[in-house]
């Protein structure tokens, strides 16, 4: 696939590492910043161009004639948007994502035709990642929530603490311990190396359990891995920006918020929008307001601030002074590795969040959602199974039939309205939602072709 990429910028710069690793993609950037484009090219194998990513002659230098698809990253939303009109009416790009910011741009769905502004799919970041922390906060104890085939399947995360039921047991204890519930463990990492799970394996203390069900049991099957945390009620959010504004918006009605922002307009305009959130004037590093605002007696502390330095500190000076759990917004993966193994109980990586959302208009075959896991390393995939046995890998074979590639594990299947875990002799029929584990992303590719329909197969 021949894809432009417009903007590298961290959210760029991760769509390009990811597409292109994979063989069949040929990756062109644009951008304004001749310094960032050599650093690009020299770690990677892409090709670039300088220039602004919405004018018609760069885009022509890029191959926009010739690309199956422009993704519009650049930090402004009016460029994201032009250079799709362009693309549209010029080039005729068949597909067009755009990575769009502002609420005020996104719920106007008029704009958002063929006939106005034509973009296909619209990213957000702040708004993807906004829906991650709130997952998090709904089901205290993961340190991932993901959502598939439009939320009647999740797969979470969680760490295997002392207390579980399950932990020191194997397996297959499981079915004794929730008898009708039906769960899949689809990965354990253990110090942080991959262990392929069976009815056999013991659950050790400090696993990182991947679990997936339907999610009316998540709740139930997180008291196999560790003692259930009560309901989170009181949120501290450090930054006032986008995402800490629209976490408040979406809890305040809930739960006790408070926001802490250092700007002083910026806290007196978000307070005039919010309704029962407290909104805070100050340096959420300061020991002595954290103090004063009984954060010792917050179930969550969430630093959302655009410096991936002040969040960690803040957050682990809230950790110090008895806040339960703490998680902090952090771009790098080395630094989101360092903290996780310290103080810090979640590192949110936007990049990662962003990335998952991206990939599913990537892939080929009909994947319709995919969520990157382990920094990068493994994904959650859930593609449509299509067509007859005659012209589908999958179709009409039992999963223990399927060449899986290695690493690669069913985990459930959504037939209709119904959730079915995947046992060896389950078999795959047209249109099932299909969802995966795959804990090498090398993988992917052949993946994918699985699910590709071939009349001549």
């Amino acid at each position: 696939m021949n894809i432009l990429i417009l903007g590298a910028g961290q959210v760029g710069t991760t769509a390009a590492q990811h597409l292109a690793k994979e063989e069949a993609n040929e990756v062109t950037i644009v951008d304004s910043n001749a310094a960032v484009l050599r650093d690009l090219q020299d770690r990677l194998d892409v090709r670039t161009v300088i220039g602004h990513a919405s004018f018609p002659d760069v885009l022509e230098r890029a191959g926009a004639r010739d690309a199956d698809m422009i993704i519009a990253l650049t930090n402004s939303d009016e460029i994201n948007m032009i250079a799709c009109q362009i693309a549209y009416t010029i080039f005729q790009t068949p597909t067009k994502i755009a990575r769009i910011r502002a609420a005020e741009y996104i719920g106007a769905e008029e704009l958002w035709q063929q006939a106005a502004i034509p973009v296909d799919f619209r990213i957000s970041p702040e708004e993807l990642v906004t829906q991650h922390i709130e997952q998090l906060i709904h089901y205290p104890g993961a340190f991932q929530v993901l959502e598939f085939a439009d939320g009647a399947v999740r797969l979470v995360g969680a760490r295997a603490h002392r207390g579980g039921l399950l932990v020191g047991q194997q397996i297959k204890a499981l079915h004794e311990h929730i008898p009708g519930i039906e769960t899949r463990i689809a990965a354990i990492y253990r110090n942080g190396r991959s262990i392929e799970p069976d009815g056999n394996t013991l659950i050790q203390e400090n696993d990182e359990v991947f679990f997936i069900a339907a999610y009316k049991d998540i709740r139930v099957v997180m008291s196999e891995m560790r003692k259930l945390e009560d309901p989170v009620r009181r949120v501290v959010i450090a930054g006032g920006g986008n995402i800490g504004f629209r976490l408040a918006a979406l809890l305040e009605q809930t739960n006790q918020v408070k926001v802490i922002d250092h700007n002083k307009g910026r806290a007196k305009y978000i307070s005039e929008l919010l309704d029962k959130t407290i909104v805070l004037h100050g340096d959420a590093a300061d020991e002595e307001l954290l103090i004063e605002e009984n954060v010792d007696n917050a179930d969550i502390f969430v630093a959302l601030t655009n410096a991936e330095e002040a969040n960690i500190l803040s957050a682990m000076v809230a950790k110090q002074l008895g806040c339960k759990k703490v998680m902090s917004l952090i771009n790098r993966p080395a630094y989101a590795e360092l903290v996780e193994s310290g103080a810090i109980d979640v590192a949110i990586s936007p990049r990662q969040i962003t990335i998952g959302s991206l990939l599913a208009h990537v892939r080929r075959g009909d994947v319709v959602k995919v969520h990157s896991l382990r920094r990068g390393r493994a994904e959650a995939m859930e593609a449509i199974a299509h067509g007859t046995e005659n012209e589908s890998k999958v179709v009409g074979r039992a999963i223990e039939d399927i060449k899986l590639p290695p690493g690669t594990s069913i985990n459930a299947i959504v037939r209709g309205n119904e959730v079915m875990q995947a046992h060896h002799d389950t078999v795959v029929k047209s249109d099932d939602h299909v969802i995966m584990f795959i804990t090498d992303r090398r993988q992917t590719e052949e993946v994918e072709r699985l699910f590709q329909v071939n009349v001549k197969f």
